[in-house]
């Protein structure tokens, strides 16, 4: 039996319909049943059912974006660093394996080869570099398991969210049998407020940066993948392989679904900033040669994307 933590929520109920779809036992609790959050309540579940495997999918986001983050800091911080921890500890005092989901969000830019050099790049908005993603995109490469974050409080500029799933990897750094998986911006064919394609069919005006993105289905396929091929415990970047810039997702949208209205974009991070968002947002790259090595088979990122917007099952 698996155990999730955090079950209701956006990715936790995709994890409960592909372990259905697997037909493996799970129990999906709430903290309306159980309050995971203390530890001896935690402790004594994982004593008296002793499940074979926890996922843990609770965390706080903010609603209706990380900009909540920035004023409800003490929740931020307990659900994203303290939370971990404690379940961490758990775990490791009943001996339960476990993954958590993690983000991608304490990177920002890519690592980008201009005459056999290679730098990280943390503002993939500047000119040159926008020219050069046009002219050679493979000279774009993503952030590595092995990368420090460079988006988070021992890198600022942040946003206190992002600061907040960093300290929680830090925290889970020496945690045994735990996997850390990092979502990045999730999607898929349901229109919902938190998948990134509903977003950006909403918004007045669209913010243009690089990114890569997980198809939420094909995120919980590989996350369960890792623990059922009984992969190396430890972090692993879980994008469909591959980026993309939010004019191409709008520029396929157009294609594929035909929409009644003309999208316009910011026109500058000033602008952006200035009237639409309070702290930095993460942009990056993500690197998936590990999670591909492992033997985990997950789409390119333009056929999942492609694939969603034709399947779009508007809310």
């Amino acid at each position: 039996m698996i155990a999730l933590l955090g079950a209701t929520g956006y990715i936790g109920q995709a994890f409960a319909k592909v372990l259905s779809e697997r037909t493996r036992a799970f129990t999906a609790l709430s903290r309306k049943n159980l309050d995971y959050t203390r530890f001896d309540a935690l402790v004594g579940f994982l004593r008296e059912t002793k499940p074979e495997f926890l996922i843990n999918l609770a965390g706080y986001t903010g609603k209706p974006n990380v900009d909540a983050c920035e004023t409800a800091q003490a929740d931020t911080l307990a659900g994203n660093a303290l939370l971990p921890q404690m379940i961490a500890e758990a775990c490791a005092a009943t001996n339960t394996p476990w993954g958590h989901i993690s983000s991608g969000c304490i990177y920002s830019g890519a690592k980008v080869s201009v005459n056999g050099k290679i730098s990280a790049e943390k503002d993939l908005t500047k000119p040159e570099l926008r020219a050069l993603l046009e002219k050679n995109p493979g000279a774009f490469h993503g952030f590595t398991e092995n990368d420090a974050p460079n988006f988070c409080f021992r890198d600022l500029p942040c946003s206190f969210y992002s600061g907040s799933k960093a300290v929680g990897e830090e925290a889970l750094v020496n945690a045994p049998q735990c996997y850390v998986w990092r979502l990045r911006i999730p999607f898929d064919e349901f229109d919902s407020p938190r998948n990134y394609l509903s977003k950006v069919q909403r918004y007045s005006k669209v913010y243009d940066n690089v990114n890569s993105i997980s198809h939420r289905a094909d995120y919980a396929q590989a996350c369960l993948d890792l623990w059922e091929l009984r992969a190396p415990f430890g972090i692993y970047n879980v994008t469909n392989p591959g980026f993309v810039t939010t004019r191409h997702v709008v520029t396929v949208l157009e294609k594929i679904l035909k929409p009644q209205r003309k999208f316009e974009f910011w026109e500058s991070d000033e602008e952006f900033y200035k009237v639409a968002a309070k702290t930095p947002r993460s942009n990056c790259i993500m690197d998936t040669t590990k999670l591909l090595a492992a033997g985990v088979k997950i789409r390119d990122v333009e056929a999942a994307l492609e694939d969603s917007l034709k399947n779009w099952k508007p809310e």
